[in-house]
C-alpha cells in the first residue's frame, strides 16, 4: 500500500475555471453608482452655457418639456431641433405626452431676452401653464 494517493483520472483533473462572481459584483456596484450620478442633473445633451443663480431650479426632464436655445439661436424641444415656425406644434405634442403643463426653458447666457419672451409666448399658446428657467447654482 501507498500513502493514500488516488490515481483516478476523474479526480486528478485540475479545475481551471475562472471565478467571475467577484467581477460581476464589482460591475453591478459600478453600474448602480453610474446610474445614480448620471440621473441627478437636468441635461439636454446640448452645449449650452447656462447662467448661474443663487436659487437654481431643480427640475427634471420627466416633469416638463425642456425647450433649449443655444448660442447660435437654434431651438430644441426635448433635445430635438425645432424651427420657430414648428415650435408651437412641437411643444403641444410634447405636453400631450406628459401629465404636467410645465415648460423648462434652458438658454445660453448670450441669448437675447426678446427671443426668450417670444418662446414663452409660443409655449403659452401651445398649452403651457407653468414655466421655469434652468440655471446652475452659484
Amino acid at each position: 500500500m501507498g500513502i493514500g494517493i488516488k490515481k483516478d483520472d476523474e479526480e486528478a483533473d485540475i479545475i481551471a475555471d475562472i471565478n467571475v462572481t467577484p467581477f460581476i459584483d464589482i460591475m453591478l456596484v459600478l453600474l448602480i453608482i453610474f446610474m445614480m450620478t448620471s440621473s441627478v442633473s437636468l441635461q439636454s445633451g446640448l452645449d449650452i452655457n447656462i447662467p448661474t443663480s443663487s436659487t437654481a431650479t431643480k427640475g427634471k426632464k420627466k416633469e416638463g418639456v425642456l425647450v433649449s436655445l443655444d448660442v447660435r439661436g437654434n431651438l430644441f424641444v426635448d433635445g430635438v431641433q425645432s424651427s420657430l415656425q414648428n415650435l408651437k406644434a412641437n411643444i403641444s405634442k410634447a405636453l400631450g405626452v406628459i401629465d404636467s403643463k410645465l415648460v423648462v426653458f434652458e438658454g445660453d447666457k448670450s441669448s437675447s431676452l426678446e427671443k426668450t419672451l417670444e418662446i414663452i409666448d409660443i409655449a403659452k399658446s401651445a398649452g403651457a401653464q407653468k414655466f421655469a428657467i434652468a440655471a446652475k447654482e452659484k
